[in-house]
């Protein structure tokens, strides 16, 4: 008891495509795989910000570490050429 068999559910599809017409169940299906693609694509451009973030701080610290080197290299020149 509880099986549905194969007959079943063929009359159940012939009376939805009877109810709602194939048209709206074209569409239907065409919204829904939309919808399916679009959350798919918000997952993952998720992802990407996420990595672009670390990316970008990994850079910034990059950056600030160079110049806070080429900082270092000036004010030595500067100090090299007071001496002299």
């Amino acid at each position: 008891m509880g099986n549905i068999s194969i007959w079943q559910l063929l009359i159940i599809a012939l009376i939805v495509v009877l109810l709602f017409g194939t048209k709206k169940l074209r569409s239907l299906g065409g919204d829904l795989g939309g919808a399916v693609k679009g959350f798919k694509n918000a997952m993952s451009s998720e992802e990407e910000k996420k990595a672009i973030k670390e990316d970008t701080t990994d850079n910034t610290v990059n950056k600030t570490d160079t110049t806070a080197a080429k900082a270092n290299t000036a004010a030595e020149k500067a100090e090299s050429k007071d001496k002299q």
